[in-house]
């Protein structure tokens, strides 16, 4: 199960890391800093469906085409574990690394943001001291780390439960 396991993290997390770093480029490309969401959950959900193909292939290949949702949930939340940590480790690099000023620029995204949607320089301001609060907490490498959990690994274990459900398949019973 642990090879299984870390094959298809693995591959679920080559995916969704070349991903997150294209994205991070596109957004520095445009000068508006513009990111597309429906395209980013679009890239989780391509890649978190090695979790489907990982469970299956477990079921399948090592379990003799029987798994229990529990087992199968379980296999599939440790791949998007894997996956996520992935991207974590990746995101770190790629933040301390290559993107230092991304706060600054996604603050600047954010206040232009909010001035186009019409709010009021008061409304503006208090933008500004939340993000000026959430740039002092990304100063905490801890932070960073839950934060960017927090952005896949959600979506990870929902793909889990929904393959678990798809994929469960009791023992057959003889007479």
């Amino acid at each position: 199960m642990t090879r299984n396991i870390l094959i298809f993290g693995l591959l679920s997390g080559l995916v969704i890391t070349s991903w997150m770093v294209y994205a991070a480029s596109a957004c520095y490309a445009n000068p508006e800093f513009e990111s597309n969401e429906v395209l980013g959950y679009a890239g989780m959900i391509a890649a978190f469906s090695f979790i489907f193909v990982g469970i299956k292939n477990h079921r399948d290949k090592h379990n003799q085409g029987i798994i229990s949702f529990g087992k199968a949930f379980k296999t599939g939340f440790l791949i998007a574990l894997v996956a996520a940590t992935m991207y974590t480790v990746v995101w770190l690099i790629d933040y301390y690394v290559f993107i230092p000023e991304f706060i600054d620029k996604y603050t600047q995204h954010v206040l232009y943001e909010a001035r186009l949607k019409g709010l009021t320089d008061s409304e503006v301001d208090l933008k500004a001291q939340e993000m000026a609060k959430f740039k002092e907490m990304y100063k905490n490498p801890l932070f960073i780390i839950v934060v960017t959990y927090l952005e896949v690994l959600p979506v990870g274990t929902i793909v889990a439960l929904i393959s678990a459900l798809i994929l469960k398949k009791k023992s057959k019973v003889s007479d």
